[in-house]
């Protein structure tokens, strides 16, 4: 199975985090709408699927079996093609660290994506989760507002920061990983991992929790206001901006595109371009 070693994928993610800040403003609310859905989708059938399981009896199942099936959101996301505001974290700001991109492109980028997930999980929030009847019956409510309860209520702020660092780190080093994979199996192993144990964990996602609040603000759960949700999504977007930005697109900026890294990385990519064209066609063996 191809891959890609760590530089080709610093340097794949560098023209990732390009080509992403130059969309024009239409594509980025399309593409970004899609993403604030499909994660709302992943968030949607991990509520159907942990409903009634009562942690007396399962203990921390029910979280291990959320994440498995909530990391459909991502996979949908990279594989089908989409715009998600916590991978853009990580990628953009890798380009912009190579001076590729302007500090503006980086806000601009940020600014509306980040609108365009919150429209997107609304949607689906709205419409599919709740005005479908989805998530008002009694096990799946019960399920979505201990979800919402735990992050609008009971988690500090400065809880909610810490656990959105650790969420995004892993959240883009599944995305850095699915970059690797050259086939769409390879991509969805490399997600699978990495969301099942930051949802398993309790981290908070800045996009994934656009869906469970307002869904549970649309149902009527009890104690859930719109401020909650305002004040969950900017400490967990200030998590996982320091999560993607230092941890990932910082970390392998420095380790392979800071300074004679980025001709090294594509001097190596040149010669193998070279070599592969003298060699003619490889055929790859699973």
């Amino acid at each position: 199975m191809a891959f890609k070693d760590p530089q080709g994928i610093t340097r794949a993610g560098l023209e990732v985090g390009v080509t992403n800040s130059k969309l024009t403003f239409g594509k980025m609310m399309v593409a970004g709408f899609l993403a604030g859905a499909y994660i709302a989708f992943g968030g949607l059938v991990a509520i159907a699927v942990s409903s009634g399981l009562d942690p007396k009896t399962w203990g921390t199942l029910p979280t291990l079996f959320t994440g498995s099936v909530f990391a459909l959101g991502l996979v949908l996301t990279v594989v089908a093609g989409a715009e998600l505001l916590t991978g853009n974290m990580a990628l953009v700001p890798l380009s912009a660290f190579s001076r590729r991109v302007s500090p503006k492109l980086v806000g601009l980028n940020f600014t509306v994506i980040f609108v365009a997930n919150l429209l997107g999980s609304l949607f689906v929030a709205y419409f599919l989760a709740v005005k479908s009847g989805v998530v008002t019956a009694d096990l799946p409510l019960a399920r979505l507002a201990a979800i919402a309860k735990k992050k609008a209520v009971e988690e500090t702020d400065w809880q909610i920061f810490l656990r959105a660092v650790g969420c995004n780190w892993l959240v883009c080093l599944a995305v850095w990983m699915a970059m690797a994979a050259e086939d769409i199996a390879g991509k969805i192993l490399a997600i699978f991992f990495p969301i099942m144990a930051f949802v398993a964990m309790g981290f908070d996602h800045v996009v994934a929790n656009m869906f469970f609040l307002p869904a549970a603000i649309f149902a009527d759960v009890p104690g859930i206001t719109w401020g909650d949700a305002l004040n969950n999504w900017l400490f967990a977007g200030l998590g996982n901006l320091v999560g993607a930005a230092l941890f990932v697109g910082g970390f392998y900026w420095y380790l392979y595109a800071r300074g004679d890294d980025t001709e090294q990385v594509e001097s190596a990519t040149e010669t193998a371009t070279a070599q592969r064209v003298e060699e003619g066609p490889v055929v790859r063996t699973r």
